[in-house]
């Protein structure tokens, strides 16, 4: 964790050297849970530190001291010139991007107890960012994107709420998907409801535009289908996602997780 003794000197130029490699936490709710799962934050910066402060008083105070450290007050227009869209909580920081070593050893562990969720050629990184807050949510091993979205993007991040930090996030090609069992969902699949997800199992939902590209069908061991009624054209993508998830955890999955959750 950083000095809090020097994360408060000279915080924009801190911010300056630091961005273009760095990863954006932005608004209050990524920068917990950056910090509640390991992240390495370099600079912390808030228009009113002791709301921000009170804020993980009552939210996270688990992290309050460690935010305690880190934030910075700085000047409205110095926040607004650091974030591409100001946040309503009036909070930002830059946090070091994990490993892709250490997540490619994640994903392609052979003893895998939750699944990894593959989005092939997302379009929409708000629906990303979404689906990355789900697996960390249902505790899955990791998200993968095929394609040119970076699933780092800041809006990505944002959507997710910080929660990269709590599982495993790569680009990869369909070639480079980690080993295992790959369930992909089709409307011309099996019914879902009759199938049980291994816990090793990769998820593979298509794009929204387009669905699965002909190399991820090629890479799938069995098409699924999820129950909609006819002539409904399609659920959302991270709404797939979360019933798929809510699918495998049903029959048994991740049962560590069950318990109360953290704000």
């Amino acid at each position: 964790m950083t000095d809090p003794v020097t994360a408060g000197l000279d915080p924009l130029g801190r911010w300056r050297r630091l961005a273009d490699g760095a990863v954006l936490l932005d608004g209050f709710h990524a920068l917990k849970h950056a910090v509640r799962f390991g992240a390495e934050v370099p600079v912390a910066v808030a228009v009113d530190r002791e709301a921000a402060l009170a804020l993980a008083g009552e939210l996270a105070p688990d992290v309050r001291e460690a935010l305690d450290g880190l934030l910075t007050e700085v000047p409205e227009a110095t926040y607004a010139s650091l974030v591409p869209r100001p946040h309503p909580t009036a909070v930002a920081a830059l946090a070091v991007r994990p490993s892709r070593e250490a997540h490619l050893d994640r994903l392609g562990q052979a003893s895998r107890t939750t699944p990894v969720v593959v989005l092939d050629n997302p379009r929409n990184l708000g629906n990303a960012g979404a689906v990355i807050r789900l697996a960390a949510g249902f505790g899955a091993t990791g998200v993968v994107t095929t394609g040119t979205l970076d699933p780092w993007h800041p809006t990505v991040v944002r959507g997710g709420a910080g929660l990269h930090f709590a599982t495993a996030v790569e680009r990869l090609t369909v070639d480079e998907l980690p080993a295992g069992p790959v369930f992909a969902l089709d409307p011309e699949g099996d019914d879902i409801r009759g199938v049980e997800l291994p816990d090793d199992a990769l998820l593979a939902f298509g794009s929204e535009r387009s669905g699965l590209s002909p190399e991820l069908r090629a890479r799938a061991d069995r098409l699924l289908a999820l129950p909609m009624r006819p002539q409904v054209s399609s659920y959302n993508l991270a709404t797939s996602v979360a019933m798929t998830l809510y699918h495998w955890s049903a029959a048994g999955g991740a049962p560590h997780l069950f318990g109360a959750s953290a704000p």
